[in-house]
């Protein structure tokens, strides 16, 4: 039996895009000063993993809720489980939009809205593949689990819960990444600096200085306020410094107090390189003040250990595995105030051979000078699932049977559900030639692609559960 998976994708493109539509129209990033025990990361999330909830029930499947934090739908029955994961929480919204980010819309054959790329775009389509295999009714071996989370872009607290009550399934893949295939995830660590508070000592005072929203963002908004004692003198230096920085920013100031801001571009932090650190070239301007020996300390590390040094040469932990790739570093989230002292929360993506004992040991020692301390945040160790095994090998042939490109094996710096299960991947749904906005302002995806990745899920995952 031969079956067009393309013509039954399009067949219900309709269907799907308004499905899509509606999660879209859900603000779901996480919200700490809302979240109650009945809307554990927030109002948002909770409501978006309801909304799809309700469409897989809408649909004839057989659903569960697992505290407001995750969900699945159910299809089949076998010995074996597979498990297709995605996620309906998305990053803050960030400064430079467009169009309304929670308003979806097409245009020129993109879909424009936070969340359509990464990951409710994928996450639809990857649904819409197990939809259209029970509607087609067709024999299956094995069950399959469309498990949905509320906090992936932050501390996975939806599926350390979820794996708590519910069975690992025994294989599957994460529709939150690339094609081919992403068989190789690099670790995740984030370490916090912490930074004493006191400005005895400097001619000027830096009141705040805040940048970021979050770890995994490359921070495209920092502001700054200080107590000058030239305020002219700063207005005309900034001048001169976003004259030859690939910034945008302003200068405000009230009596002797200057508010600076800058502007770079946000990006996702497994790839620092793709954004312009705000926060990184706000401290760079910053340090050619005299201020107090802690802020003094704060704004040193951050320019001249962290700003544009993606790979950690300046902490001397720059690191390189041969099939996992470089060690990266993100300087995610900026704050201090001369009261209370300062942070920086650094997100390192690494590779095997290292560890995260020796990335926080090796960064102490650098930094002892400056009177740093150290504490760990989220943890994850490298995941790699070998290229023959049969998961593998058989996501890869689907993809290239239905794009006629050659399909190959990839680490990224990105963390997917794919690597909770032993035998776990992340595939799809950005293909090699397109534009990856994921964390960006005016994310986007387009139309084609959903509905092909939806052709392309469903074909693959029918040959692993038939």
């Amino acid at each position: 039996m031969t079956i067009d998976w393309q013509k039954e994708a399009e067949a219900r493109k309709e269907e799907m895009l308004a499905d899509l539509f509606s999660l879209l129209k859900i603000d779901s990033v996480r919200d700490d000063s809302q979240a109650t025990a009945d809307a554990p990361v927030g109002p948002g999330p909770k409501a978006a993993l309801l909304a799809f909830l309700e469409m897989a029930k809408r649909d004839g499947f057989e659903t569960k809720n697992i505290d407001n934090l995750a969900g699945h739908a159910v299809y089949g029955e076998g010995a074996e489980t597979m498990g297709v994961f995605a996620h309906v929480d998305v990053v803050p919204v960030g400064s430079g939009w467009d169009t309304n980010p929670f308003e979806p819309i097409i245009k020129e054959g993109k879909l424009y809205a936070r969340g359509s790329s990464d990951d409710k775009g994928p996450g639809i389509a990857g649904y819409y593949a197990i939809k259209m295999i029970k509607e087609l009714g067709l024999p299956i071996s094995k069950q399959v689990k469309f498990i949905v989370g509320t906090d992936e872009e932050s501390g996975w607290k939806c599926m350390d819960r979820y794996l708590e009550v519910e069975p690992k399934p025994d294989f599957g893949f994460s529709p939150d990444a690339e094609f081919p295939i992403i068989n190789g995830e690099k670790g995740i660590l984030t370490v916090h600096l912490s930074f004493n508070g006191s400005n005895a000592g400097g001619t000027n005072e830096l009141v705040s200085f805040e940048a970021g929203l979050r770890e995994n963002m490359v921070p495209q908004d920092a502001t700054a306020v200080i107590t000058a004692v030239d305020v002219a003198q700063i207005e005309q230096d900034f001048a001169a410094f976003i004259e030859k920085n690939p910034i945008t920013g302003t200068v405000t100031a009230n009596g002797n107090q200057v508010t600076i801001e800058v502007i770079g571009k946000a990006a996702h932090a497994m790839e620092p390189t793709g954004g312009i650190n705000a926060g990184t070239y706000l401290a760079t301007f910053l340090t050619q003040y005299d201020f107090g020996s802690d802020a003094k300390a704060y704004l040193e590390v951050t320019a001249n250990d962290l700003h544009e040094d993606s790979r950690a040469k300046n902490l001397g932990i720059a690191y390189t595995d041969e099939k996992m790739g470089d060690l990266t570093m993100n300087p995610g989230i900026f704050n201090f105030s001369s009261d209370k002292g300062g942070t920086i929360a650094l997100n390192f993506r690494f590779p095997q051979g290292v560890t995260a004992d020796g990335l926080e040991a090796d960064i102490s020692k650098k930094l002892a000078a400056y009177g740093v301390t150290l504490t760990r945040g989220k943890y994850q160790t490298p995941h790699y699932v070998p290229a023959n095994d049969p998961l593998v090998k058989t996501l890869l042939d689907v993809y290239e049977k239905h794009t006629g490109q050659k399909g190959a094996e990839k680490t990224i710096g990105g963390g997917t559900y794919g690597r909770l299960l032993e035998r776990g991947v992340a595939y799809g749904a950005l293909f090699p030639d397109r534009q990856d906005t994921m964390h960006q302002a005016n994310e986007f995806m387009w139309v084609e692609d959903i509905v092909k990745s939806a052709a392309i899920y469903a074909d693959a995952i029918y040959q692993l559960i038939k």
